[in-house]
């Protein structure tokens, strides 16, 4: 798979790191092959995950190709950008075309990214996992590598403003593979979704105390921030629906109307 811009923004993307003083603390990215097909699985924090995650693949020379959702490959940028990249379009509606195409990419060897949780996690903690990752790998017959995220939501996130200011810390933590077979994907998500929330309390642990303080909004409830717990965050993510199912519903009665 020939790639001509995707090199060419990793070496922008890095020196836009340095010029916005940030700090890297990366474990395990031993655990990424250098080589074969292997489904890199990714906690959800903010917009701009997977600027970040391909990171854990750099150790390795590998470059990552993430699955995102459609509206990304419909926007007049970001669409051309994402092709470009041979990242893949999920369509929310019907996974199965681009489930078989992350499965054709992974048999020619290449590294596929995903998002288990599939939307950004308010809490900042672990939603309910769905299966397409573990499925994916054992139709491919290749493992699963989990990595953790963190420090990515305090630039772009949902429910608050941007900051971009300089010195923040990202950490990415990178497990074990786990090789499912299919055989029983709804365990074999449960197991990979206990790997990834011990990762995650040992990733918030070993972050820079100074930087997420007692009743920081991006640091967890339970550790002692002001960020809505799971409960609280499923329903914000229930009325986001609501007005979204709202606004469409609205927008087709416009268009009806001018017909």
């Amino acid at each position: 798979m020939r790639d001509y811009t995707y090199p060419a923004v990793i070496v922008t993307a890095k020196t836009l790191f340095r010029v916005l003083g940030q700090r890297f603390i990366m474990t395990g990215t031993e655990h990424v092959p250098t080589s074969g097909g292997v489904m890199m699985a990714f906690n959800h924090i903010g917009y701009v995950d997977f600027v970040y995650g391909g990171l854990a693949a750099q150790p390795s020379k590998r470059l990552v190709r993430f699955m995102a959702k459609r509206e990304i490959f419909d926007h007049p940028v970001g669409g051309p950008v994402m092709r470009s990249f041979h990242h893949i379009e999920v369509d929310r509606g019907d996974g199965v075309a681009s489930a078989q195409k992350a499965v054709e990419y992974l048999r020619a060897g290449e590294a596929v990214g995903i998002f288990p949780e599939a939307t950004i996690s308010r809490s900042f903690e672990l939603k309910e996992f769905k299966t397409g990752a573990v499925r994916i790998a054992a139709e491919a017959g290749v493992p699963v590598v989990p990595v953790i995220i963190w420090g990515t939501h305090r630039m772009m996130t949902k429910d608050h403003p941007r900051d971009f200011s300089r010195g923040k810390t990202i950490a990415l933590t990178v497990g074990e593979a786990l090789h499912p077979t299919g055989d029983d994907p709804v365990a074999e998500t449960a197991a990979l979704r206990e790997r990834m929330s011990a990762m995650l309390d040992d990733t918030i642990a070993r972050y820079p105390a100074a930087e997420q303080p007692a009743g920081s909004w991006w640091l967890p409830a339970r550790f002692g921030g002001s960020a809505p717990t799971p409960a609280e965050a499923e329903e914000l993510d229930a009325a986001e629906k609501r007005a979204r199912a709202e606004r469409r519903r609205a927008a087709a009665e416009a268009r009806r109307q001018e017909k």
